[in-house]
């Protein structure tokens, strides 16, 4: 099988100047998030905040050698990183069949609207991005776009209410915070999410947790070196989240749900899950009996009450139900695909993005998985994609190039 036409589930869009302009009630776009050009500088306003677009969130079109973290402008990205028709000719040079978009201004899970003051106009930003995705993507162009929506994190109610307001209109999956907590909202473990998880778990929306998606990616020290940041960040971060949700309960309570871990590749997932199964097995016990929090209060010992997690659970097969993993070049990952399972692996591109394989992802995707079998290059590369997040994609053939 010669590998041609793929599903990217990370991709990224750069927000056009015009979105909160064109789609704010009049009354708020003022105060709503809006492109200002100061000399050569361009930024997004929004309240108080100054936020600019870095060079290295918009690289598609140019070689490595030019990749740059200054902030840049319009006039220097390629117009598919902004505008739905160029993004979707970009789409076609690439041979990617369709692409879920997660946002860049409102950042990875639409952090920007929780940590405004104006609630009611942070809600409606929400809503604009959602509608715009929904009307000038999915609706545009059918087939070609996966539509993932933002949510008002602040609160799980109104969260759940838009869940469902989109998914009446075609939604596939909202952008989750990997570690909600470090954004100053409740954790996982808590009941509090309980009206979002169960609109997700109701409606199908698959819950995508983009490394990243809680502003704090993983340090070793203050001083750590960028490179060796950007190499250890992603996969420590996202192991932390499949570790928080397999032993949350969470799966249980909400048996249909589905979690992807956006670009946070996959090679790491096979010890993890090894190593989970351990713990349970050596700590069952005492783990019956106690609730620790191994940070403050092992040394007192004090019995909290029985844990949320089953400790019967077996692990692999939580994992196999209901976590997904993606990657955009992990030949690592590849080769414990027997342990990790093929039919829980999806590809991504990146696009425009720096770590990003376009336009030759469909060029590496053949050389990664040429030796595998057919049936599982397809679920990689298009079937599982599908079969996640309840999409079906346009047909190849109807594709002018």
């Amino acid at each position: 099988m010669s590998i041609n036409w793929f599903i990217s589930v990370d991709d990224h869009l750069i927000e056009p100047a015009r979105l909160w302009e064109e789609r704010l009630p009049a009354k708020f776009r003022e105060a709503g998030p809006r492109i200002v050009r100061e000399g050569s500088t361009e930024f997004w306003m929004y309240e108080d905040r100054q936020i600019v677009t870095t060079g290295l969130n918009a690289v598609a079109g140019k070689n490595r050698e030019e990749f740059s973290p200054e902030p840049i402008t319009y006039e220097d990205m390629r117009p598919g990183c902004y505008e739905p028709a160029a993004r979707v000719a970009d789409m076609n040079d690439g041979l990617v069949l369709a692409s879920m978009l997660f946002p860049s201004f409102p950042r990875y899970c639409g952090q920007v609207f929780h940590e405004a003051k104006d609630k009611e106009l942070a809600l409606l930003g929400v809503q604009a991005w959602n509608d715009f995705i929904l009307e000038e993507f999915a609706e545009a162009y059918p087939g070609r776009f996966i539509p993932m929506m933002i949510i008002p994190l602040w609160d799980p109610v109104a969260a759940a209410k838009e869940v469902e307001r989109t998914a009446a209109r075609g939604a596939k999956s909202i952008a989750f915070s990997e570690n909600p907590t470090k954004l100053g909202l409740p954790s996982i473990h808590t009941d509090e999410w309980d009206p979002l998880f169960r609109a997700c778990d109701e409606t199908g929306l698959v819950v995508s947790m983009h490394v990243g998606s809680s502003s704090n990616l993983i340090r070793t020290s203050p001083d750590m070196p960028t490179l060796a940041f950007m190499a250890y960040s992603a996969a420590a971060n996202q192991a932390g989240t499949l570790l928080d949700w397999l032993f949350s309960g969470n799966f249980t309570r909400f048996p249909k749900l589905k979690i992807a871990l956006s670009e946070g590749s996959i090679g790491w997932i096979p010890y993890f899950l090894e190593r989970a199964e351990q713990v349970i097995d050596k700590q069952r016990f005492w783990a019956s009996r106690f609730d620790i929090d191994m940070n403050a209060s092992h040394e007192r010992g004090e019995e909290k009450g029985a844990a949320k997690f089953d400790l019967d659970t077996d692990i692999r097969r939580l994992f196999k139900d209901h976590v997904f993993g993606t990657f955009i070049e992990d030949q690592a990952g590849l080769r414990l695909l027997d342990i990790i399972g093929e039919d829980n692996v999806m590809l991504e591109c990146d696009y425009p993005h720096s770590d990003s394989t376009w336009p030759n992802t469909s060029e590496m995707a053949e050389k990664w998985l040429g030796h595998l079998p057919k049936e599982t290059q397809h679920k990689i590369t298009i079937g599982n994609a599908c079969r996640v997040y309840d999409f079906t994609p346009a047909d190849p053939a109807t594709i002018v190039r």
